[in-house]
């Protein structure tokens, strides 16, 4: 059983950047490929980013491509969401994911994965 736990949100300008990160705990890292996912008010679960257990895969919703950078540190049981340019689109809750497989490289849909963290809100004032 994994648990996850994001932290990093928080109130920006438009324009402005943040780091989010989410911690893992209880299991192995690095046997699993990693998402971000978001959810505004009113709408569903929405895709953000993936990376596969080593880092050496990525891939982005087209929404973010561009301005926002995934990555992972398998020493720290951490992965992190750099967000740049933000837009007041980008306004929503985000959640990290674990996948159990571990070269899961296109995973878009909630279902392929199987923990999740609580969230933490990100907010983008125009």
């Amino acid at each position: 059983q994994v648990q996850l736990v994001e932290s990093g949100g928080g109130l920006v300008q438009a324009g402005g950047s943040l780091r989010l990160s989410c911690a893992a705990s209880g299991g192995t890292f690095s046997s699993y490929a990693m998402g971000w996912f978001r959810q505004a008010p009113g709408k569903e679960r929405e895709f953000v980013a993936i990376i596969n257990w080593s880092g050496g895969s990525t891939y982005y919703a087209d929404s973010v491509k561009g301005r926002f950078t995934i990555s992972r540190d398998n020493a720290k049981n951490t992965v992190y969401l750099q967000m740049n340019s933000l837009k007041p689109e980008d306004t929503a809750i985000y959640y990290c994911a674990a996948d159990r497989d571990p070269w899961a490289r296109i995973n878009r849909q909630f279902y392929e994965y199987d923990y999740w963290g609580q969230g933490t809100q990100v907010t983008v004032s125009s």
